[in-house]
């Protein structure tokens, strides 16, 4: 397993926590590193390479779990238009059955989806313990541990459905129970990781002082929770709506493939945000806000170009990307769906940039400062 000596360069492997007798080492070198004289292209490329470093491997990391919610949508949609519907809808609904035959789902479509609902409450549990931990290896600058792991999940999980549902035949059942397992076993390998000392400075056994600051915690978490579901929710109602539609289960089919393929693309931006809070943190603990806030700039422009890609790949290509999903032809033939993009997602990105470019950086370094000086004394005194 590659360690963290290969993920970059010395700034890129500052972690958010550190000792205080470390700290004015860092800041110094970082703002040695930060010249206003350089070229613009010097300091892009510079700051490039730093955010790649990190980047590569969250978006490999997140590309390769999300394949597996893609690659079990495909194999249920290759089972039967039902089955897609079903196997869309019951991830977004909680008591799936009445509460889709009180929005106007078809009763085909309500029935299996409640059903599908049942299986995929393990799942919903192991994003509780998978998030953080996640985040906890990414803080460290651990991606490619992140990554590997990924990528070994993925290989079984397209084994075990190829094997289970396509030489089996053991049908949308399986195609769920295997969802289940991969996720679960993507968290315990990362955990016997931690565990069996992966990462020494930072875990060292439970201990009652994680609870410690949990108020401050969670009216942050409670802030980004809501900003979340808000987002997500966007999403899901557009395709709990298409039930209403004639053909419901072609509706819903069609929109669920454009939404799949639209997460899928989504991974590399919500890669660049992990990666990105990793360099602004990196930054700001140095106390340079202008370092911070020229990394923010670099990302979100890297993050544009990357999109205006894959939207070109996309409108060229979309029957064929549907393909994976279904063979069926009504359903490839509803296209694609440019309401959801247009709507909600383009007012939250604008409103973001506005807020990213009235930040005052500088006074954020300050904040940040004192609250790694705050967590070093902490950690100096236990």
């Amino acid at each position: 397993m590659p360690s963290s000596r290969d993920v970059g360069t010395e700034e890129a492997k500052v972690p958010l926590l550190e000792d205080s007798a470390s700290i004015e080492p860092i800041k110094e070198e970082q703002r040695r590193e930060w010249k206003e004289d350089e070229a613009l292209s010097t300091r892009v490329w510079n700051e490039s390479k730093n955010l790649w470093q990190i980047v590569g491997p969250g978006i490999f990391s997140r590309v390769s779990t999300y394949s597996m919610f893609v690659i079990s949508q495909a194999f249920a949609g290759h089972l039967g238009d039902l089955e897609l519907a079903a196997m869309s809808i019951a991830s977004n609904v909680i008591l799936a059955t009445p509460i889709l035959k009180l929005l106007g789902q078809p009763s085909d479509v309500a029935e299996l989806s409640g059903q599908v609902a049942l299986y995929f409450i393990p799942l919903h549990f192991c994003f509780a313990v998978q998030f953080p931990i996640q985040r906890f290896l990414q803080s460290q600058v651990k991606n490619r541990v992140i990554a590997w792991t990924a990528l070994l999940v993925l290989v079984v999980h397209v084994f075990l459905s190829w094997l289970f549902v396509y030489k089996l035949k053991y049908g949308l059942l399986a195609t769920i129970l295997i969802l289940n397992f991969s996720w679960w076993l993507l968290v315990v390998t990362l955990l016997v990781y931690i565990f069996c000392g992966g990462c020494p400075l930072t875990w060292t056994g439970f201990s009652m002082e994680a609870f410690s600051g949990l108020w401050d915690f969670l009216k942050l978490s409670a802030a980004s929770g809501v900003m979340l579901c808000l987002e997500n929710w966007y999403y899901r109602i557009l395709i709990v709506m298409t039930g209403n539609l004639e053909n419901a289960k072609i509706e819903v089919d069609a929109l669920s493939i454009c939404m799949s393929i639209n997460g899928w693309e989504m991974m590399i931006p919500l890669g660049f945000f992990a990666g990105t809070g990793v360099r602004v943190a990196n930054e700001l603990g140095a106390g340079n806000g202008r370092g911070a806030k020229f990394a923010v700039i670099v990302s979100v422009t890297t993050s544009i170009i990357i999109g205006l890609f894959f939207w070109l790949l996309i409108m060229i290509f979309h029957n064929e990307l549907a393909l994976m999903f279904s063979t069926s032809k009504p359903v490839l033939k509803e296209g694609i769906w440019a309401g959801m993009i247009f709507g909600g997602t383009a007012v939250q990105t604008v409103i973001l940039a506005i807020i990213t470019m009235r930040c005052e950086w500088e006074k954020e370094a300050e904040k940040a400062n004192v609250r790694v000086r705050k967590w070093s004394t902490r950690m100096q005194e236990h």
